[in-house]
Formats: structure tokens, sequence, C-alpha cells
């Protein structure tokens, strides 16, 4: 507790000092267990997680194996579906749609009430509803999903012609070049918006229910522990 007070103080709370250009990262294996506060702080998730498909799987064989050996690779393109924009941009397509179950039922029970979520008040219903089945779904979250949507639309690649002949950004004005920035961002889609909302809220589903089942299989055990425990108790009285 101790450790997460100076956390949330550092990060969030009213002493905190902002700094540009600064951002922090938090990694655990249970984060079920990190403290609902703190974890809602963090404003992007990313689930590290092992090899899924047939291709990482060969992958993963293939970058463990080394180069010490003779054995041909056969019929894969190494590494082609590790390539880091195809990876995130089907990660953020795949959330056009929820992943968790909890958030799958309040996903189909708000479209089958409200139809395809098409507008701002249609999106804040589904957030009411999301929140109604998940009271952890506050208002911070919002921010957090508003603020990736906002990132998203800001992440851009600057031409390397900019950083090799100042004159052509560096050099000018201010207002020209939020002129030029602005013309290469993302507008912003309400596509872009649901992927946010369903990204989040499946990270604050996953941690739920991973809790909840490992508060069962704790239980379980504890019973069948002392279900074996009490059969030797009376086999040794009997005896």
């Amino acid at each position: 507790m101790e450790i997460t007070a100076v956390l949330m103080e550092s990060f969030a709370g009213a002493n905190t000092v902002v700094r540009g250009n600064c951002t922090f990262g938090m990694f655990s294996n249970y984060p079920e267990n990190v403290d609902d506060a703190l974890r809602q702080r963090a404003g992007a998730r990313f689930l590290v997680d092992g090899p899924k498909t047939r291709e990482d799987y060969i992958d993963i064989l293939y970058l463990l194996m080394g180069k010490n050996h003779n054995i041909p690779v056969g019929d894969h393109q190494v590494y082609a579906a590790q390539e880091i924009k195809k990876a995130v941009a089907e990660s953020f397509a795949s959330h056009s749609r929820p992943h968790e179950d909890g958030l799958i039922r309040v996903f189909e029970k708000v479209d089958k009430q409200i139809g395809r979520l098409d507008t701002i008040a249609k999106l804040g219903a589904y957030l009411k509803g999301i929140q109604e089945a998940d009271p952890r779904f506050t208002g911070r979250a919002i921010k957090n999903i508003t603020d990736a949507v906002k990132v998203r639309a800001m992440d851009i690649e600057l031409p390397d012609e900019w950083m090799e002949q100042p004159d052509l950004f560096l050099f000018k004005d201010y207002d020209t070049k939020m002129a030029m920035l602005k013309g290469m961002m993302q507008p912003i889609t309400v596509e872009m918006l649901i992927q946010e909302i369903n990204r989040y809220a499946d990270s604050e589903f996953r941690y739920a229910d991973k809790s909840d089942e490992v508060a069962i299989e704790g239980a379980v055990r504890d019973m069948q522990r002392m279900e074996e425990a009490k059969r030797r108790y009376l086999e040794g009285r009997d005896g």
C-alpha cells in the first residue's frame, strides 16, 4: 500500500509534476492483482502474449534455434507475420468487436437496443453499459480511451528529408509547422473510437475474470485439501 501510494502521487496525484516528452510503463505477470486505481492510470494497455498462430510457432522456433544448424526453413517467410506495422494494424482491427465474454454480452445488448454505434450519443450509451457491468469503468477510463484515440491520430511518420534539411520544417514558423503536421494527421473515426473502447474495456474484463477465476480455483483447492484431511483424520482415528 505504501508503494502504491507513492506511485499514485507521482503518476496522477495532486502534486504530480507534468513534464513533456515523458512516459512511464508498468509491467506485471499478474496485472489483475495491481490496485485498480493504479492500473487505471495506465493509458495504453498491451497484452504481451506468447505464440498463437502457426506462423508464430515457426518464427519462435526459428529464432530460438539460432544459426548453428543446417535445417531448412521450408515453406515460410520468416518474421513476415511479426512486422510491427502489420501486427499493430491487425490488433486494432481485431478490436472492432470485443474479445472478452463479459464485454461481448454488453456489446450485443447495446447493439440490439440502439443499433450500430455511429454517434457520440450511442457510444456514450455503450460506455454506460460497460460501467453497469463493471463499476470500475469510471471517467478515468474514458480519458484514457480518448487520449489513445488522439495518439493514434497523431501517429505519423515524419519524412527523413525534414531531419536532413532543417529548412523543410524545423526553421519554419509555428503556424506553418502546425499546418504541415495537421495535414499528415489521420482523421478520427467512429471505428477508431470503438476499437479503443473495446481494447481498454477488454483488458478490464480480462483482469476481473482472471481474478475471479484464480479466487475460485484457490477456494476449490482449499475445499479439496480439507476433504482429504478429514478423510485421513477419520481413517487414522478408526485405525
